[in-house]
């Protein structure tokens, strides 16, 4: 192995850690909130969520983790145009959430749980600030899409498109406590 291949190996080790540091620290964030909304609230959840929404928002999340996952594996493998056709469909489908949560959701949640009341404020706290963790996550993955368009990754190093990625695994996997501890505990 050669001392720029080592060096790189070193660097993309470092890189992870620290990445897994900032998602831990980002989590602890989250745990807070979801720890408040059953200290304020209890399982009390008002009848009037809308389950549909929440149901159809959450595929669309979880949807884009798979576009993104095999993004990623396109550009481990080289393959640029699936990857950036991937990429830029995992963008578009974080948009779509974030447009159904602010433009659909909130809306109908400051009739049946304005943010005066207990489940309102960890209603909107909660979505409020993964939204803002979607909107990064997009924008990072657009900056991602960007770099690659300009042919900016390599089998070898690919860093910026894994990081971005592996980012927008962790926002889903949030929401996957989230949408269980808003939508569905409770009565």
């Amino acid at each position: 192995m050669t001392v720029a291949a080592t060096t790189l190996k070193y660097q993309i080790v470092n890189r992870r850690l620290g990445l897994w540091l900032f998602m831990v620290s980002e989590s602890m964030i989250f745990l807070a909130l979801l720890a408040s909304r059953f200290y304020m609230q209890g399982t009390n959840r008002p009848a009037e969520v809308n389950q549909t929404l929440g149901l159809i928002i959450t595929s669309i999340l979880l949807l884009s983790s798979f576009t993104a996952n095999r993004a990623e594996v396109a550009i481990a493998h080289g393959d640029r145009s699936s990857f950036l056709r991937l990429l830029l469909t995992t963008i578009g489908l974080g948009l779509v959430f974030l447009a159904g949560v602010v433009t659909i959701e909130w809306p109908e949640a400051l009739h049946f749980a304005p943010p005066s009341t207990g489940y309102g404020t960890a209603f909107f706290a909660l979505t409020g600030m993964h939204a803002f963790h979607v909107l990064t996550g997009v924008f990072i993955l657009a900056l991602a899409f960007l770099k690659g368009r300009r042919g900016g990754y390599t089998v070898d190093d690919h860093w910026g498109a894994e990081a971005s990625i592996v980012y927008w695994h962790f926002v889903d996997v949030i929401w996957v406590f989230v949408y269980p501890t808003l939508y569905l505990v409770g009565s």
